[in-house]
């Protein structure tokens, strides 16, 4: 996708939890739109797990551009900021991740800190998957049952997602594509289908759509 103002977010709440060297971490992840969301989650983390040995969190929100992260008692620079990295290297907005250790007895040293603290956000983001928060173009297809792998695969191409698809006469579909690549799509799909179909333009909309 080539819309320079588009932002991946997480495209739901995730969750994940291991244990290293009887250490238990649960990293959670949630997408948020303001920071009192962000606030609201750790807080609810720290009454949740209070009789934990440390609460970590990271957030970035972009309505003000926040970002903060906490070690909640680690050594400095072990957690909080490696939980940051896992998102900003994924090029991820819009989240709050808060990471919860129960101590097990065996020290991690700084180095597995670092790699448990990354672990629990990465598969927390992972159990949450991506969205693409850009604005989209819908579109309607009307193709016969002969072009609709032809459609299907030109929509894939173009970064697109097909929100729906009704098999009857002939094969309708609706997708969206980033606003700024329709009109090549819309020129492509007449092209590929020597004018068989014609997409039709019902308008945009500025939203998050998940991603593979």
């Amino acid at each position: 996708m080539s819309d320079t103002n588009a932002t991946l977010v997480p495209a739901g709440y995730g969750e994940a939890e291991f244990t290293e060297k009887r250490s238990r971490f649960i990293g959670r992840v949630w997408p948020v739109k303001t920071e009192d969301e962000a606030i609201e989650h750790i807080k609810a983390m720290r009454e949740q797990h209070w009789d934990a040995t440390h609460n970590v969190y990271a957030y970035i929100v972009r309505e003000n551009g926040a970002m903060r992260y906490s070690d909640d008692g680690e050594p400095q620079g072990t957690s909080g900021m490696p939980v940051l990295e896992v998102f900003r290297k994924s090029g991820v907005a819009d989240f709050c991740c808060v990471v919860t250790r129960y101590f097990g007895g065996i020290l991690l040293g700084a180095g597995g800190l670092v790699r448990a603290y990354s672990q629990a956000a990465s598969s927390a983001l992972s159990a949450a998957g991506l969205a693409r928060l850009s604005l989209w173009r819908s579109m309607t297809l009307v193709c016969p049952y002969a072009l609709y792998e032809r459609v299907r695969t030109e929509t894939e191409n173009a970064g697109g997602v097909i929100e729906d698809t009704d098999f009857a006469a002939d094969v309708t579909v609706r997708v969206l594509v980033e606003d700024e690549a329709s009109a090549a799509y819309a020129g492509r799909i007449v092209d590929l289908t020597a004018g068989a179909v014609v997409p039709k333009d019902n308008g945009t909309c500025f939203r998050a759509v998940p991603v593979a």
